[in-house]
C-alpha cells in the first residue's frame, strides 16, 4: 500500500482549457466544398490562432478562409508557401481585396497538387499559413494493440497509470481500444485492479499474458492462421461434379485439415469440404464439365465450408473445440477490408451478437499434385449455429431455443405463406430455414408464424409495449444503426434478405427474440439499385428501406425509439470514439492491410492486389475508403447521419 501512495504521488493530472473560437472553414472549387460556406471542410482548431486540415488535391485548388458564424464571408491577409510535393518552395502573398469569387485568376489563391493527401497549417494570429505533403501519423496496429499502454504512445510508463485514474475518475472509456489497453488483467473491466498491476509492474513486476482458448484461439486477431486442405483425386473431382449439378449444393467431400497457428499445428483427416456462398457461388477450377486438370489446373477462388465433425464426432476432431470453420473469398470487394471492418465495427459498438471473423491463408492440395494451390488471403468467420449460441448462452438466456436463418429477398416478416423449411441436408433454399431443433418444425413454424403476426397485425399502442418485452430494445436499435451506417442494402429492411433471428424460448409466447447481423461483404460504397434506394452513402438512415418489411419501420414511428436509433447513428460518426469516425477507420483499415498485402498474390491470378474502389458491379464506382476528398464514403455518411434531426 505504501509502493502504491508513493507512486501515486509522482502521478500529475493536467488539463489545459481553451477558449472558444468560432468554427473556422475553407471553401473554394473542389475539394473544398464548391465556394459555399455550408459545405465547406471545417478546420480543427488547433488553439492559439492554429488551424489544420488535411485534405486530397489532384490538381488546382482555389483557396478562400470563411467564418462559419456569420453570414459575411470575412477575409485573412494571409501568406502561402507551396511547390512540387508540398515543400514549401515558393511564397505568395494573398491579397486582402480579394473576394469569394475567383475573379479573373490574376490572384495568385491557388495551390497545385499531385493526387496525393496534404496537410495544411494555416496561423491565423499572424496571418501566415504553410503547405506539407502529408504523413499519415502513427496509430497502434488493431492487431498488436499493447495492453497495459492506456494513452497509446507506445510505451508503458508512469503516464498510463495517470491515463487509467483518468479514465475511472471520467467514466470516459467507450473507446473500444482505449478500453482493450487498459483492461490489463483481462477481465472485462476497467477498476483499480488494473491500476494496481501497472504499479507494481512499474517496481519490476510482470505484466499478465491472455490464455487464449478454444474460439478465442481459432479467432485470435494478433495472428493470421494457416490453413492447408488435402482432398483425393476422386473427392474432388465428386466436388465438381455436384457443383455441376447443381451450383447451390450443400453435399460435402471427404478431405482433411492443417491448421497452423503461431507455430503450433493441427491436423484432421476426414473432414467434410464443401462449397458455400449465395450469389457468390464459383466452382472453385475449370468449366462445366471439365474434371481435375493435373498439370494446368485453372484454380478459381470459391467460398468453402468446413466441417470437422462431419464423419467423425469426436474431441479429435476439433479444433479447440471449434468444429465448423467458413473461408470466405473477397469477392466483391478489392480493399480487402469491408466485412471484416463490419463486424468489428459490430463488436465495437458493443453488438455481442457479432460473429467473430479474421484473415487467414488458405492452401488447397489435390492428391497426386505436385504442389498444392496457393488460394491467398480469405476471411474465416465463426458459423452462426448450435455451438454459436451455446458460446453466448449467457447473454441469449438459453441456446436449446429456435434459430432461423433468413434470406432470398423474400424474408420480410410479413407472409404467413412463405417459404418456411428446415435444414433437411438438400440443397434446397427456403426464404427461413430453421436451424437448430429440426425435430420441432412445426412448433417453431407456428412461433415463427405467430411473430410475424404481432409484428404486422399489433395496434401501435400494443406493439409499442409488446416489443419490449420480446426483445433487446437498445440492442436491436443498435444493431441496426451500425448496419445502415455501413451501408448495408441487402438487408431485412431494404431487401428481406441476410440475417438471423433466434428464440430463445420454445412457446409460442414468453420467450425473447434476437435480431443476428450476416454477410456484410457489400457495404462501405459498394451500393447497388435495390429496394427504395440507389446510394447506400446518401441514402436518409430514417428511410433506409421497404416499410413493407415492417419490424424496423414500425420501431421507429416511436419517438423515443427513434431518438436511440438517431443517437446511436451519430455516436458511431463523431471523432473520438474509435467507430466509424474516418480517421479511425481509415488508421484501422491501413492497419489491416499492412497485414496482408504480401500475401495477396496467389495461384488463382484473381484478385491480386488491393484496389481503393466498391464493387465493379455497383452503381456509385466513386466511393473510395482511404482518399480524404468529396467520395470518401465514411465523409459522405457522415454528413448523412449528421443532419438528421
Amino acid at each position: 500500500m505504501n509502493r502504491y501512495l508513493t507512486l501515486l504521488t509522482t502521478i500529475v493530472l493536467v488539463l489545459a482549457t481553451l477558449p472558444a473560437q468560432a468554427a473556422i472553414y475553407m471553401v473554394g472549387n473542389a475539394p473544398f466544398g464548391d465556394w459555399n460556406p455550408s459545405n465547406g471542410v471545417e478546420m480543427t482548431d488547433e488553439g492559439n490562432g492554429l488551424y489544420t486540415l488535411t485534405t486530397h488535391v489532384n490538381g488546382t485548388v482555389w483557396f478562400v478562409f470563411a467564418d462559419g458564424q456569420t453570414s459575411d464571408w470575412t477575409m485573412f491577409n494571409a501568406n502561402y508557401r507551396y511547390g512540387p510535393n508540398g515543400n514549401g518552395s515558393q511564397e505568395v502573398t494573398l491579397d486582402n481585396s480579394y473576394t469569394t469569387q475567383k475573379s479573373n485568376n490574376n490572384h495568385s489563391y491557388k495551390f497545385s497538387g499531385s493526387d496525393e493527401d496534404y496537410t495544411f497549417t494555416f496561423n491565423l494570429n499572424n496571418l501566415t499559413f504553410n503547405i506539407k505533403e502529408y504523413v499519415e501519423p502513427v496509430v497502434p496496429d488493431p492487431f498488436s494493440l499493447t495492453v497495459g499502454d492506456v494513452n497509446g504512445d507506445q510505451e508503458i510508463n508512469i503516464a498510463d497509470i495517470n491515463a487509467l485514474i483518468d479514465l475511472l475518475l471520467t467514466g470516459n472509456d467507450d473507446n473500444p481500444d482505449i478500453k482493450r489497453r487498459a483492461d490489463v488483467n483481462y477481465d472485462q473491466e476497467i477498476n483499480i485492479a488494473d491500476i494496481n498491476i501497472l504499479i507494481d509492474y512499474m517496481l519490476g513486476g510482470e505484466l499478465p499474458q491472455p490464455v487464449k482458448e478454444g474460439y478465442d484461439y481459432v479467432w485470435d486477431d494478433e495472428v493470421i492462421p494457416e490453413i492447408h486442405l488435402t482432398v483425393s483425386l476422386d473427392e474432388w473431382n465428386r466436388l465438381l461434379a455436384l457443383y455441376d449439378a447443381n451450383a447451390y449444393t450443400t453435399q460435402y467431400v471427404r478431405a482433411a485439415i492443417t491448421f497452423v497457428k503461431d507455430g503450433e499445428t493441427t491436423v484432421i483427416d476426414s473432414v467434410g469440404l464443401r462449397l458455400k456462398g449465395n450469389t457468390s457461388r464459383r466452382r472453385p477450377e475449370g468449366w462445366h464439365g471439365q474434371m481435375h486438370q493435373r498439370d494446368n489446373t485453372d484454380w478459381h477462388h470459391a467460398h468453402f465450408g468446413v466441417n470437422l465433425r462431419k464423419y467423425v464426432d469426436d474431441d479429435a476432431h476439433t479444433i479447440q473445440g471449434v468444429r465448423k470453420l467458413h473461408l470466405k473469398w473477397f469477392k466483391d470487394d478489392p480493399m480487402y477490408v469491408r466485412e471484416l471492418f463490419c463486424y468489428d465495427l459490430f463488436r465495437r459498438a458493443g453488438i455481442w451478437t457479432a460473429l467473430r471473423d479474421n484473415y487467414c491463408r488458405l492452401w488447397l492440395h489435390v492428391e497426386g499434385d505436385s504442389k498444392e494451390a496457393y488460394y491467398g488471403v480469405y476471411e474465416m468467420l465463426e458459423p452462426i449455429d448450435k455451438r454459436y449460441l451455446r458460446d453466448r448462452s449467457d447473454r441469449f438466456g438459453a441456446s436449446n431455443g429456435y434459430l432461423w436463418k433468413c434470406r432470398n429477398s423474400a424474408a420480410g416478416l410479413n407472409n404467413p405463406n412463405g417459404d418456411i423449411w428446415y435444414d433437411d441436408d438438400s440443397d434446397d433454399r427456403h426464404a427461413y430455414t430453421l436451424e437448430t431443433q429440426t425435430s420441432e418444425f412445426d412448433n417453431a413454424r407456428t412461433q415463427l408464424l405467430d411473430f410475424m403476426d404481432k409484428v404486422c397485425h399489433l395496434s401501435d399502442n400494443e406493439f409499442y409495449t409488446w416489443i419490449q418485452e420480446v426483445t433487446d430494445i437498445d440492442l436491436l436499435l443498435k444493431t441496426y444503426a451500425v448496419n445502415v451506417a455501413v451501408g448495408m442494402w441487402d438487408d431485412y429492411w431494404n431487401n428481406a434478405n441476410n440475417y438471423y433471428i433466434y428464440f430463445n424460448g420454445r412457446q409460442t409466447s414468453g420467450y425473447r427474440f434476437f435480431f443476428i447481423p450476416y454477410d456484410y461483404d457489400n457495404t462501405l460504397g459498394t451500393s447497388l439499385r435495390c429496394g427504395v434506394q440507389d446510394d447506400a452513402g446518401r441514402q436518409n438512415p430514417l428511410r433506409w428501406g421497404n416499410d413493407n418489411n415492417p419490424l424496423i419501420a414500425r420501431v421507429l414511428k416511436y419517438s423515443d425509439f427513434k431518438a436511440k436509433y438517431v443517437a446511436f447513428l451519430k455516436e458511431l460518426v463523431t471523432s473520438g470514439k474509435g467507430l466509424m469516425d474516418r480517421s479511425s477507420s481509415q488508421a484501422r483499415i491501413r492497419a489491416w492491410q499492412s497485414r496482408i498485402e504480401q500475401y495477396i498474390d496467389n495461384d488463382t491470378g484473381e484478385d491480386t492486389f488491393i484496389e481503393d474502389k466498391p464493387a465493379p458491379w455497383g452503381n456509385h464506382s466513386e466511393y473510395n475508403l482511404l482518399k480524404n476528398n468529396s467520395d470518401n464514403f465514411f465523409t459522405v455518411k457522415a454528413a448523412a447521419i449528421n443532419a438528421l434531426p
